[in-house]
């Protein structure tokens, strides 16, 4: 399988602060760009990669150290728990959909290509897009477009989804399209796809409720200055990984010591995310949103 370059490579890799002879984890192999960078500087240390896509173990790399987690990163804990490795001295994970899995017409992700409705992540799990887009209910559409898409007339799309599936089951990228167009505004088409596409994935593969288990997983995890690097592509993701490194809960609620510290089990590294530079995002579309952030256990 061909995937595309990592994005935000040198930047993450120099973020985690790599011991040789430590353990760490990719928790998001996809092509394995990351991973190779780790194993470059790990010496005689182990990691644990994780992808919950089986496509991606087409791509793993031929080396003792690593351990390849056909899995979902929202069960960390178990996992490492099992491969003897914890705890660990750096955790990377860049989110969200991979270029692969975007160019496969089959796979229901990219408003590029018609296909069926599907946008697993995992391809064993049984319920895909389409079920959700005819099954859900009006006002349930509606939350999730609204939650994960931030579509502002989300019960207009919801309204119109119900009444075309009257008609006939919705069940390829390009009929969902016809539906999300009659909704959007002029000019605003691609961008309004995308938002229905997003919400409909997050609500699929559970990204945010996997993500929260992740971070709270990682971070018991870490050793005490061991790091944690995440890059994201949306601003739900940022802003669920900036409240948490910030203050250790992801309303963002800061608490405070009798001394006037924050309480929380990491301290931030990057103040402000650090975005990919302008070359990089001309040699690859998919890093124009990303967004990465560092934190250290404390």
């Amino acid at each position: 399988m061909i995937y595309h370059k990592s994005v935000l490579l040198n930047e993450s890799i120099k973020a985690l602060a790599i011991r040789p002879g430590g353990i760490f984890v990719d928790a998001t192999y996809g092509g394995g760009g990351h991973a190779k960078a780790i194993l470059g500087q790990l010496g005689d240390g182990k990691l644990v990669a994780f992808d919950q896509d089986e496509e991606a173990l087409a791509n793993r790399i031929d080396d003792p150290r690593l351990v390849m987690v056909n899995s979902n990163f929202r069960f960390l804990r178990n996992f490492l728990k099992l491969h003897h490795a914890t705890p660990v001295d750096g955790i990377l994970a860049d989110l969200g959909i991979s270029s692969h899995q975007i160019d496969q017409p089959d796979r229901g992700f990219s408003t590029r290509f018609d296909g069926a409705l599907d946008m697993r992540m995992d391809q064993k799990k049984k319920q895909t897009a389409k079920d959700i887009v005819n099954q859900y209910s009006e006002e349930d559409l509606r939350t999730l477009f609204f939650s994960y898409g931030e579509i502002r007339n989300a019960r207009k799309l919801a309204s119109r989804i119900v009444e075309e599936r009257k008609l006939q089951p919705i069940g390829t990228t390009t009929a969902l399209k016809v539906i999300a167009n009659s909704c959007a505004e002029r000019g605003k088409e691609f961008k309004y796809q995308a938002q229905v596409f997003q919400a409909l994935r997050i609500e699929l593969n559970q990204e945010m409720d996997a993500l929260r288990d992740f971070l709270k997983q990682a971070t018991h995890a870490l050793k005490p200055g061991a790091r944690m690097v995440i890059i994201s592509y949306h601003s739900l993701e940022d802003k669920l990984v900036k409240n948490y490194f910030r203050s250790g809960n992801f309303a963002g609620s800061v608490e405070k010591d009798f001394y006037g510290n924050v309480i929380s089990p990491l301290k931030v590294i990057t103040r402000k995310a650090i975005v990919p530079n302008a070359q990089e995002v001309v040699e690859n579309s998919r890093a124009r949103s990303a967004k990465m952030r560092v934190a250290e256990k404390i």
